[in-house]
């Protein structure tokens, strides 16, 4: 009994005397957050990202102000330094401080940047993990209708952003290239005029991929997405088309592309289903095999269709975890070979954690970057926050719509109720079990997530799926890094780009 309320007396909050310091040991405590690394380290972040790995029961003995800088002036120094802890009530370099934090966050200076087109519902394949209704090839009334791409890219052209990317996706967004050439013809010829730089994808299986597309395509700078999910065995299993060849024609169409567009041009994605899990190793050689330099390692999303088979689609987020480290280790073993070949996702994680410069991936943004950085254009006319968001809706999901092409101005999509409303979720520093997080400045905000598998904008982090993920992998590549320096270099050169380690 006297054990447990010693424990609840510690929980009460101090008297602010308790955190001034005295005599040698006097300094003022900076905004930071810390978490336990192993049982041997710990981790402390401050306001702006810079962290600091320190000996378990550091953190106590700064918050209690045991530290004295004459008998520790190594990490007295790298406190300072880090904005920790500071000798004057307001430090002298907090204009410094506030720099890289506004740095940190300038990924909002242009608002909106990338614009998706859902060109077409119609696909040639029935992936198991699809995540939208996919209709067959000759249903050509779920195309995006010329008017809905007119007012698509009024709209878009609209943002404040000089620097846009246009995105085309389906279904299999080839089987309306008529559509998608009349899109960028549009838009070419009033981006000119409003002094707008457009950059254009288009996310395709490769199946129908022919000579007259990529000639287009080379002529007007347009970089192509594709699914590689691994090995044949793998691919043609997660991702089936009549014939039973998904694999054998992406693999043509990277090279095709490649041999015209360059190598730089297309790049890929994978999914992750249950089937996977079992070959972390043969995904990451299949990648290195087929020329890419990266791969991107990520879990099913739990939206739309996708959840329908569970069978294949469904597994504990430990599982991934494990799949995740396991490919991540092959990878680094390439890297200690010689061999330049990084893991995307870790590497958008590490530039937040070793640079004082966003990212733009929009899942580890804070605020995120649903609305702020991405809106989706459905071939209907329906706006969407996102793209998951419009996953949601083909299950009868309106939850995140923002609007229709055909009444919404660009004010009642961007500045409206329901951009008002999801704006309260959007920061990860104002959400419970976000704002007191060691890796709050190296995560993000996903609301959509949240209503998807936890049925609450809001989430509750104890048994989020995102936040389990992410705070472990986060976890293990600091981990990483300050146990071993080569591995360190390895990530270092992963930012860099540049392959020397």
């Amino acid at each position: 009994m006297e054990a447990i309320a010693q424990v609840k007396a510690n929980r009460k909050f101090k008297e602010l005397d308790y955190y001034r310091g005295q005599d040698s040991t006097e300094y003022f405590l900076m905004p930071f957050r810390f978490h336990r690394l192993n049982e041997e380290q710990e981790v402390i972040v401050s306001e702006v990202g810079d962290y600091l790995v320190v000996a378990t029961g550091t953190v106590a003995r700064i918050i209690g102000h045991q530290l004295d800088k004459n008998l520790e002036p190594d990490l007295y120094g790298d406190l300072i330094a880090g904005f920790f802890i500071s000798e004057e009530a307001v430090p002298p370099l907090i204009d410094v401080l506030a720099t890289r934090y506004r740095t940190k966050k300038s990924f909002l200076d242009g608002f909106t940047s990338l614009h998706l087109f859902v060109i077409t519902l119609r696909c040639e394949h029935t992936c198991h993990y699809c995540q939208v209704s996919r209709v067959t090839s000759d249903k050509d009334m779920f195309d995006m209708s010329a008017d809905h791409i007119d007012k698509g890219i009024d709209l878009m052209l609209q943002s404040p952003n000089p620097h846009l990317t246009m995105e085309f996706q389906g279904g299999e967004a080839l089987l309306a290239f008529d559509k998608i050439v009349y899109a960028i013809e549009r838009t070419k010829r009033l981006a000119a005029e409003k002094n707008k730089q457009v950059t254009y994808v288009i996310c395709t299986n490769l199946a129908v991929l022919d000579g007259n597309i990529l000639a287009y395509c080379k002529q007007n700078d347009v970089l192509l997405s594709t699914s590689l999910d691994g090995p044949g065995f793998i691919h043609n299993q997660n991702r089936r088309r009549p014939g039973n060849n998904s694999y054998e024609l992406t693999v043509k169409g990277i090279e095709m592309t490649r041999e015209v567009l360059g190598n730089d041009s297309i790049s890929a994605l994978m999914t992750t289903t249950n089937l996977s899990l079992n070959h972390p190793l043969e995904i990451v050689d299949e990648y290195h095999r087929q020329g890419f330099r990266s791969i991107f390692l990520r879990p099913i999303s739990p939206y739309g269709f996708a959840l329908k088979n569970e069978k294949k689609n469904k597994y504990d987020t430990d599982k991934f975890i494990d799949f995740y480290k396991t490919a991540l280790q092959h990878i680094i073993a390439y890297n200690k070979r010689g061999i330049f070949f990084k893991e995307e996702y870790a590497t958008i994680i590490l530039k937040k954690i070793l640079t004082p410069f966003p990212v733009g991936y929009v899942d580890l943004n804070s605020p995120a970057g649903a609305i702020t950085n991405v809106v989706l254009f459905n071939y209907d006319g329906a706006v969407y926050a996102s793209d998951e968001s419009r996953m949601l809706a083909e299950s009868k999901d309106y939850t995140f719509k923002l609007g229709h092409l055909d009444h919404s101005s660009y004010q009642d999509i961007f500045y409206g109720e329901k951009a008002q409303e999801l704006s309260e979720v959007l920061t990860n520093e104002s959400l419970p079990g976000c704002s007191e997080c060691a890796f709050q400045a190296y995560c993000g905000s996903d609301p959509i997530h949240n209503y998807a598998t936890q049925g609450d904008i809001w989430g509750y982090r104890p048994t989020s799926t995102f936040c389990h993920k992410n705070m472990e992998l986060i976890r293990y590549l600091i981990e990483l890094m300050e146990n071993d320096q080569s591995i360190r270099k390895i990530f270092e050169s992963w930012i860099r780009q540049n392959p020397n380690t």
